[in-house]
């Protein structure tokens, strides 16, 4: 009895010291800075360079669709086409964690990118790191690859914006949120051996490497279209081959519990892809089709506006891929209770 008794303690100061060690881990890293490099871009004034930001921001980098005010200002312009500012402030509750905020991204000096250098800026977008040092969430903002002259025309197009007094609340993170932001991957930035962006991008034209470059650097297709790992975002199974369920955009008139499939997109018998009999068609889904359901997560009102050759580069990219993984279903949407 005394033995057991004896062990019991020595479980319990075991288990008590490596309590204390996370703790004292979890406190000293959860919201470390890190050292990150800024990248040499410099905003420009020239019309062309800031008409080509704002068509990536509204376009294929679909940057309205998270910084916008509300969910609500986002479906006024997805009714109206009318662009909202991106002052920021939308929600994202991700229970356990907690709730994410998107930024101000207007020059307001005070609330936006007023305050911040270019190479700040693009430091986010390349490494995900923020202004402060402080690392944001990776899987949201994959713009590693995006190239120095694309990096320069997003920021060209946000400095031209009229600027927006909004102040947005810090994202708000539970204890679990805390431990899994010191302890995950994902909630940590890229390093320099992550990064492979060029000086310039392909150039538009009906070409695979046109496609690749869209799909990889600048509409994250691989995010919602692969099958990752939950915690790293590593993939773990044939990428563009289907992700995992979504959720429904937070509008009133939803059913949350109606999930999304995003769907096979690579020349497999069955995928989403082979439903278009050819490029046109394909092109004419992005320009024209628009969003089938209410509640679709995939950033069609956005994708509306890529130009026929960006959407047929895709198109041509897609299918130099190895066919992989199962065939997709006519329906995407599944019941997620």
């Amino acid at each position: 009895m005394r033995l057991a008794l004896r062990i019991l303690k020595w479980i319990g100061l075991i288990l008590t010291a490596a309590v204390l060690v996370l703790a004292a881990h979890v406190y000293r890293t959860w919201d470390r800075v890190w050292d990150a490099p800024l990248p040499e871009v410099h905003a420009s004034t020239d019309p062309a360079v800031i008409a080509r930001g704002e068509y990536l921001a509204f376009g294929p980098a679909h940057c309205v669709e998270c910084h916008t005010a509300s969910s609500e200002v986002f479906e006024r312009y997805a009714d109206t086409g009318e662009r909202p500012p991106l002052s920021g402030g939308f929600a994202f509750p991700a229970p356990p964690l907690g709730t994410i905020y998107s930024k101000n991204i207007t020059p307001d000096p005070d609330t936006g990118i007023g305050r911040y250098s270019d190479g700040q800026i693009a430091r986010m977008l390349r490494y995900a790191v923020k202004p402060d040092g402080r690392a944001s969430i990776r899987p949201l903002m994959e713009y590693a690859d995006m190239s120095d002259n694309d990096v320069t025309a997003i920021i060209s197009f946000l400095r031209s914006q009229q600027p927006v007094r909004h102040v947005v609340p810090n994202a708000e993170w539970s204890l679990v949120g805390k431990i899994i932001k010191s302890l995950a991957p994902a909630f940590r930035p890229r390093t320099p051996d992550l990064v492979h962006a060029q000086k310039a991008s392909p150039p538009p034209a009906t070409t695979r490497e046109r496609g690749e470059y869209l799909v990889r650097g600048v509409g994250n297709c691989s995010g919602c279209h692969s099958p990752l790992d939950q915690l790293t975002f590593s993939l773990n199974g044939p990428e563009f081959s289907g992700g995992a369920a979504i959720e429904p955009r937070g509008i009133p008139g939803v059913d949350h519990a109606m999930w999304f499939q995003p769907p096979n997109l690579t020349p497999l018998a069955g995928s989403a892809l082979l439903r278009f009999p050819d490029r046109e068609t394909f092109v004419a889904r992005f320009q024209k089709g628009g969003r089938k359901y209410r509640g679709s997560p995939m950033p069609w009102d956005c994708y509306r506006n890529i130009s026929a050759e960006d959407a047929g580069a895709v198109y041509e990219f897609l299918h130099s891929l190895p066919a992989a993984g199962q065939p997709s279903p006519q329906e995407p949407t599944v019941r997620h209770e």
